[in-house]
């Protein structure tokens, strides 16, 4: 799971991203070459330590986690990766047993002689421990710490030195031999598969690691993998290329079996990656973008909300595109956007009932139907729940009234002494100093247009807001920090799994998915409880305790699910919407005239 990632560039920034992607026939690959924008900048490619989307999807090209689902397959569907096989689960959800496919090889690198190096049980088991290890601080540590078995003391041991003893034996974590990998837990963890599909499971090579890796073993600009690609080239912020990979095993297009995908029948069958060449360019603002993809210099586009009225009528393409064979793609993403409070901030955190009704009020002031039509042209869905539409577990028992009530929120500050006492129309805190609510912002225009619309709903109600304008990168670390009082941030999922959201309020993750900060007994009681429980009614009910909480003690206001609007070239085909696989290029082809 990774959360999505906006930053502004100016004109100038963006021709010269644009100019060293170069011409399609000018670089190798020439026609064939894959070309697309990312609206930020990478921060690199180490797949247990990435944390923002477009790292992320860089590193599935690179690299290989044991598990994958089908490409054409809906609703998702589970398939072996590098594995031999699905996962053999036992001990009532407890161990899972799972074969490595012989004759899986890491692409050439002078860690292995310049030669090429196969893949075994072994390698997932560091790559695994790479989460585990504070000096990488992997985003996913939580999945394992108090489950996996006989962690304890040796997570307890490496946070005292600083990193963890690679060599020190986990009982839960081991290769039975070459070829298999046996994972324990102490409880039932169903799910877990799951996660055996997503980047920071991706197998990483020990020799790399030691060659290459930064003072906290991190590997971010050296990456090596056993996926399609290879990186070939590298200017940070500017541009990223890729190679096929000539060490990649023997996988092939699937053959269509819906009718709605008929025309990649012509696909079944040849080998991947389809696409030689990858070349992405660093294009920060979304009009650029788009205007770069309506001259064909990039393949597809994602369209930013901000910008869907100018291309879309409603939930169609405009016709001036259609008629250029322009296709559009649309879904509900696997994601949850949110504005946050800081729980440990002397001004809006804390647990007591004035804390609580302060951000109640604030989460009552803010008109998120307005922000539907204004800031995204309609492109997104109210939240009603923590789980999003295409990820098991919505439902709409867990449904949530709009809170959206300014009268309301204002009777509620009044009757807990948040008032305007000298009359400057800005309510002061109970004690009579001054209540300044400090929201981070970045400098994209589309965050100024949010910005401004926070500013007025909360201005109606006697609310004043200042802005930490910093770019995204900055924001994020201020935020790991605890630095920020409040922020809006999105999480996109990359399994079909409830605990990809409601682990972000897990007090355990404070300090990297927990941006909030909740450290709540009884939400921490509620999810350690949903983990281990398979899907169904008891589960469910889990859920409904978790969003009544977050309701009640309001660290978070939930906003949107948005749609996904992708417009596609006529010259690329092989391009379908998956809702947990966020780059699958492979599949892409591309045949530019």
């Amino acid at each position: 799971m990774h959360r999505p990632a906006f930053v502004l560039a100016s004109a100038l920034g963006v021709q010269l991203a644009l100019a060293c992607a170069g011409s399609a026939d000018a670089q190798p690959g020439g026609a064939k070459a894959l070309r697309l924008g990312f609206p930020v900048a990478e921060n690199g490619f180490d797949p247990q330590a990435v944390y923002d989307a477009y790292s992320a999807r860089v590193c599935d090209a690179i690299f290989d986690p044991l598990y994958t689902y089908d490409y054409l397959a809906r609703p998702a569907r589970l398939v072996p990766n590098t594995a031999d096989g699905l996962p053999a689960i036992g001990d009532g959800g407890r161990t899972f047993t799972i074969r490595v496919r012989r004759g899986v090889h890491f692409a050439p690198h002078p860690a292995f002689g310049d030669a090429k190096r196969e893949l075994t049980a072994e390698d997932y088991v560091f790559s695994i421990k790479r989460i585990l290890d504070p000096a990488v601080r992997s985003y996913y540590l939580y999945i394992f710490e108090n489950r996996l078995a006989g962690l304890g003391p040796v997570l307890a041991q490496a946070r005292k030195a600083g990193r963890l003893d690679y060599d020190a034996p986990i009982e839960g974590l081991k290769a039975l031999d070459r070829y298999t990998l046996q994972i324990r837990f102490t409880e039932p963890f169903y799910g877990f598969h799951h996660w055996l599909t997503t980047t920071a499971f991706a197998a990483v090579a020990r020799e790399v690691v030691k060659a290459k890796g930064d003072a906290a073993g991190r590997v971010m600009e050296d990456p090596v993998g056993t996926g399609p690609y290879r990186l070939a080239e590298w200017r940070r912020s500017q541009r990223i290329v890729l190679e096929a990979n000539p060490s990649y095993r023997d996988v092939r297009f699937p053959k269509p079996a819906d009718a709605a995908d008929a025309d990649l029948a012509p696909l079944a069958g040849r080998r991947l990656p389809l696409a030689p060449r990858i070349e992405i360019a660093i294009v920060e603002e979304a009009q650029p973008r788009l205007l770069a993809f309506r001259r064909g210099e990039l393949d597809y586009v994602d369209v930013p909300s901000s910008l869907a009225e100018t291309v879309l009528d409603g939930a169609t393409l405009k016709p001036d595109l259609a008629r250029a064979g322009v296709r559009l793609l649309r879904q509900v993403e696997p994601s949850l956007a949110f504005t946050f409070f800081n729980m440990e901030d002397p001004v809006v955190g804390g647990y007591t009932p004035d804390k609580v009704a302060l951000r109640r009020a604030i989460t009552m002031a803010n008109d998120r139907r307005a922000a539907v039509r204004i800031l995204t042209n309609g492109q997104a869905e109210l939240a009603t729940q923590m789980i999003p539409p295409p990820v098991p577990g919505h439902a709409a028992a867990l449904a949530i009234r709009d809170p959206y009530d300014p009268a309301g929120a204002r009777a509620l500050l009044d009757r807990f002494g948040y008032r305007d006492r000298d009359g400057d129309g800005f309510r002061e805190l109970p004690d009579g100093r001054p209540l300044v609510l400090r929201k981070g912002m970045t400098p994209v225009a589309a965050d100024r247009a949010a910005s401004e619309l926070w500013t007025r709903n909360l201005a109606a109600v006697g609310l004043r807001t200042e802005f930490v304008v910093q770019k995204w990168p900055e924001l994020n670390k201020m935020s790991e920090a605890g630095q920020l009082m409040i922020w809006n941030l999105a999480w996109i999922a990359n399994i079909p799994d409830a605990d990809a959201f409601y682990s972000t309020l897990y007090s355990r993750n404070i300090g990297t998915s927990n941006d909030a900060r909740l450290a709540l007994r009884e939400y921490d009681e509620a999810y350690e409880r949903m983990r281990s429980l398979p899907e169904g009614p008891e589960r469910q009910a889990t859920y409904k305790r978790m969003n009544d909480l977050v309701v009640g003690y309001a660290p978070w206001i939930l906003e949107t699910y948005s749609y996904q609007n992708r417009l596609v070239q006529p010259w690329l085909r092989g391009v379908r919407l998956h809702p947990f696989l966020q780059a699958p290029w492979a599949y892409y082809d591309v045949n530019r005239p």
